[in-house]
């Protein structure tokens, strides 16, 4: 059974030393003088007084998604901090984002630099939107000086992940998936299978994913669907997910737009029955990083008030977001 391509309509679908602190505190006099400016400029000054004065560090924001979340966080009245980690490549860029500059320190002052924004700036919140292969070693970073951190980056070893989170006692808000829609589209999925253990016994799946081409690993949101579906009796091993990353394939065959060719993400699953005379279809397509970007920023939020309030709960996912409410 072939899949059904989508049009292209389809994104409509459910879709560090003290020379450094230093640096750090006269560049942040520079950074909030640009935020009141944009904040009266541009934002709604209830919103702003409401959300302005969290302090967000976002390592990770040469890619494409970690500015995406810097931008955000600007847009909802954050405080970015004028300085992140990334990777070796990176050391020593100088980001402009909306007239701030954010400098980027590489991976030999990991440790000194994340310590000392954390003195300056005592109610941080750090985003993660690096590199799987940074994953674990990210997240013991962090864990080790007690930092908040949301961890938007997908793979690494998860079990070792909220282990280490666990075993620091250290606010986390760790989900594969940011995008809030799909996550509640996530959680419809989790309930389904929870309540009806083999409704789709014998049924053959196939699942197709499309993601920009820098994308290394295998959506995290699609191994979740199909654990999802695995408990539906649906026999299916990771390995037989088809992953495109061919921009030609991507706008033959999936009906990607030309234009998000950079920034996707398409999803598809079909259910056949044994003599094919049933067929099912889920799909949830994205186009751009508004979306995460935007579930990123109210995880922010989310963190800062679980931090403040000294919540008894340590590690949160977006369906805790979800729940809580009071989104933007």
């Amino acid at each position: 059974m072939a899949f059904v391509t989508p049009s292209n309509s389809s994104c409509a679908t459910l879709q560090i030393g003290k020379s450094v602190g230093n640096r750090i505190r006269a560049n942040s006099r520079k950074s909030l003088v640009v935020m009141a400016s944009t904040s009266v400029q541009s934002l709604d000054l209830v919103h702003v007084s409401k959300n302005i004065g969290i302090p967000v560090m976002v390592n990770g924001c040469t890619g494409k998604m970690g500015r995406a979340v810097l931008e955000a966080a600007i847009s909802a009245g954050l405080e970015p901090v004028p300085v992140a980690l990334g990777g070796a490549e990176d050391d020593g860029k100088i980001l402009d984002i909306d007239g701030m500059q954010i400098e980027v320190q590489g991976t030999s002052q990991r440790e000194d630099v994340l310590s000392s924004v954390f003195n300056d700036y005592p109610n941080l919140i750090v985003v993660d939107y690096t590199v799987p292969a940074a994953v674990n070693e990210n997240a013991a970073l962090y864990s080790k000086l007690g930092v908040p951190f949301v961890m938007g980056t997908t793979g690494g070893d998860r079990e070792l992940l909220y282990k280490t989170v666990a075993d620091s006692n250290v606010y986390a808000v760790i989900s594969p998936q940011m995008g809030k829609q799909v996550v509640a589209f996530l959680a419809a999925m989790e309930i389904m299978a929870e309540q009806f253990p083999g409704a789709f016994s014998g049924y053959n799946l196939q699942v197709l994913e499309s993601h920009q081409a820098s994308k290394l690993d295998l959506s995290g949101t699609a191994k979740s669907v199909i654990s999802c579906f695995q408990k539906l009796g649906v026999s299916f091993e990771l390995d037989q997910v088809k992953q495109i990353r061919d921009p030609r394939l991507q706008v033959e065959m999936v009906g990607v737009p030309q234009e998000h060719l950079n920034g996707h993400a398409f999803h598809m699953y079909h259910l056949t029955s044994p003599d094919e005379t049933v067929s099912f279809e889920f799909q949830h397509n994205v186009c751009g990083r508004s979306i995460y970007a935007e579930g990123t920023v109210d995880a922010i939020l989310f963190l800062a008030k679980k931090v403040n309030s000294k919540a008894e709960k340590r590690i949160y996912d977006m369906i805790d977001v979800l729940r809580e409410g009071n989104m933007r």
